[in-house]
């Protein structure tokens, strides 16, 4: 399948109202920043929980980010065959639902004297399997909420509201950690998802576009199934190109991630209070990005930005390892905001253009395939920060990573997309 090089933009039969009186799109947008505001919370407060209570060893604490990523690797591409064939709307609820069940019974247990690290393990891997089938539905029904030029706005406000809990949250939790203990944070946990939940359940229903596509002969194979999306990518070669420079940025992000903390209390000799300022500064480049997402994108193009924003920051990039002690720890904060920014662009545009080449039928495989790929990664980027940061040393390390994150942007630059202004029409 081949795509035309400079094609017309994508429009709409009428002009569109503001997100901002979008009324589905709202109640998408509100229940997710809750979400992911006690997501933040219990990001804090499962660690802290096996450390302080139950008294866990690092190797075990570790155990936990583990058991909370393997489910992208075991279960996004069944998740895309789920999310493809039920109501994503009605699995959203039931996986916000399951989350509660789940985090609630954590501060239930520990009062009861019962609770154990096993039980802690299994809470975590299994929210981590309902969150897998969650986020391959969640990507997949916005758009049937928001009109296909308002993709990359509605996009762009979603990842503005994760750079907003990832501002607030650690704040928020360790309050409310200082306040009632780690195990009790937990029904505030309980409590964002069942807000999520009844958003949600308070969308009207949206009837389904017509799928225009050659439609499936009978129902595939499991096997079919599974590499559906897979299948589809690899057809689609700006598609392909977005997979590997999403992959690429996540492994060397994640790898510099792994280290960035030691580099700081070690390297900079940053406190706790210095180490908090950076990340604070960091969140809000993403703040401000999202918040221009739809400005930027209507001045450059909805297909340019997506190079442009993996290519230009990449400079500020070079400011983390070039950061000294003293003040020259901003320079640490001003890099980390540009990646900040940069991410926030990048994942509302490439997501917004995932979504609008996407069939319908085949939204939920494809970006279980993103997923799968993506995602799969992370723990690989972690263990090689590790092993660089060990070898060769913290800064020497942090270049490799940063080098390596810039990188990414080789593949979208160097694809159809650097002769395209906007999206296709499809």
């Amino acid at each position: 399948m081949t795509q035309q090089l400079t094609p017309p933009p994508a429009t709409d039969p009428a002009p569109r109202p503001s997100l901002w009186r979008a009324r589905n799109f709202l109640l998408l947008w509100s229940g997710q920043t809750v979400s992911e505001l006690g997501t933040r919370i219990s990001g804090i407060a499962i660690p802290l929980l096996a450390a302080n209570d139950l008294d866990a060893s690092v190797f075990q604490i570790s155990l936990l980010t583990f058991l909370a990523w393997l489910p992208y690797l075991l279960f996004s591409l069944p998740a895309g065959i789920l999310a493809d064939r039920v109501d994503q709307r009605k699995l959203m609820i039931a996986c916000d639902l399951g989350r509660m069940a789940l985090l609630v019974s954590l501060p239930l247990v520990a009062i009861g004297g019962t609770l154990s690290l096993a039980y802690l393990y299994v809470v975590v891997g299994l929210s981590g399997v309902l969150t897998v089938l969650f986020t391959v539905a969640y990507r997949s029904t916005l758009p049937k909420l928001v009109a296909a030029s308002q993709l990359v706005d509605a996009n762009g406000k979603l990842g503005m509201s994760q750079e907003f809990a990832e501002l607030v949250g650690t704040t928020i939790g360790g309050a409310l950690i200082g306040a009632v203990g780690a195990a009790r944070t937990f029904f505030s946990n309980g409590f964002a998802f069942l807000v999520s939940a009844v958003t949600l359940w308070l969308i009207r229903e949206v009837p389904a576009e017509p799928d225009t596509g050659p439609a499936d002969d009978g129902r595939p194979s499991v096997r079919d199934a599974l590499t559906g999306g897979l299948s589809f990518i690899r057809r689609q070669p700006i598609l392909s190109k977005l997979l590997a420079c999403t992959t690429t940025s996540n492994f060397f992000v994640m790898a510099s991630s792994s280290i960035e903390i030691t580099f700081l209390v070690r390297e900079l000799h940053a406190s706790s209070l210095l180490v908090g300022l950076v990340f604070t500064i960091s969140a809000l480049g993403g703040l401000v990005a999202g918040a221009m997402t739809n400005r930027i994108s209507a001045r450059i193009g909805s297909a340019r930005i997506i190079w442009v924003a993996m290519l230009v920051p990449g400079p500020l990039y070079l400011l983390m390892p070039l950061a000294r002690p003293g003040w020259g720890l901003l320079l640490y904060g001003a890099g980390l905001a540009a990646f900040s920014a940069n991410s926030v662009l990048f994942n509302a545009a490439a997501m917004s253009y995932r979504q609008h080449v996407t069939p319908a039928r085949l939204l939920g495989r494809v970006n279980a395939a993103f997923l799968w790929v993506c995602y799969g990664v992370i723990p690989l980027g972690a263990l090689f920060g590790g092993a660089l940061g060990s070898q060769l040393g913290l800064r020497t390390a942090l270049w490799i990573c940063v080098l390596g994150t810039w990188s990414a942007a080789l593949f979208v630059l160097f694809s159809p997309l650097r002769k395209m202004r906007d999206m296709p029409a499809v």
